[in-house]
């Protein structure tokens, strides 16, 4: 039962990015090599974020008994700037199509994040002897974070090109810091909310979709502009 378990939230988890792969015709392109490229800068651009919050952020004793301090987490997600610089990395080094470039970063990107953040915590947590409704959340989870790196290399590639109209530049930039500091607010939101693990897992999905139906509407402005469908 325990190996059942474990092999559905392998499942839930991987095969998704499998199936975002193969369909999305990034395997026509050869891309496989470029999303591990990409992976290996996720993973150093993780290490350089990790120096810095250790150097800048050091744990503190008594990390708790002040209650939650927004502008000291507000500071540590700015780190996350870091990520934007890493996709944009990513998307220089790879040629080809819009929508190829931005598919073969967030795949990569979301691959690499997934492999190193899940698999251990399914292995150990999910062969359990007890069922843990907690690893089916963490699965689908990670489907929603597939569709949230998309859509921030689908933003990054759009700050980049100097085609996009000015007007929606702002609108851009914007979101592209929306989705450095939407853990934080979304923390903040659901601790307000009292929400539970499932109500919170909803919350994620509805504001990844919501973000990702206005960055898909922004490309696909640009993209029937210049002609690169």
């Amino acid at each position: 039962m325990t190996l059942y378990h474990f092999g559905n939230c392998i499942a839930l988890v991987y095969v998704p990015y499998y199936l975002t792969y193969k369909y999305s015709g990034l395997s026509e392109y050869g891309a496989f090599w470029k999303c591990i490229q990409a992976g290996g800068i996720y993973i150093f651009t993780q290490l350089v974020k990790m120096l810095a919050l250790a150097t800048f952020f050091p744990t503190a004793d008594n990390v708790g008994q002040e209650g939650f301090d927004f502008f000291g987490e507000f500071l540590k997600y700015s780190i996350d700037l870091a990520d934007l610089i890493g996709i944009l990395v990513v998307l220089n080094g790879i040629p080809g199509k819009g929508h190829a470039k931005v598919l073969t970063a967030g795949i990569g990107w979301a691959g690499a994040e997934v492999i190193l953040t899940r698999f251990l915590l399914l292995w150990v947590g999910a062969r359990g002897a007890e069922f843990d409704w907690k690893y089916i959340q963490k699965s689908l989870e990670s489907n929603i974070s597939l569709v949230q790196h998309i859509t921030t290399a689908t933003l990054v590639w759009l700050w980049s090109r100097h085609d996009l109209k000015k007007g929606l530049v702002p609108v851009v930039i914007a979101m592209l810091l929306l989705t450095i500091y939407r853990p934080l607010l979304l923390d903040l939101l659901m601790s307000l909310l009292l929400a539970g693990p499932w109500s919170s897992l909803m919350i994620k999905a509805v504001t990844t979709l919501f973000m990702s139906g206005i960055t898909l509407h922004i490309y696909a402005g640009l993209a029937q502009t210049i002609g690169i469908f």
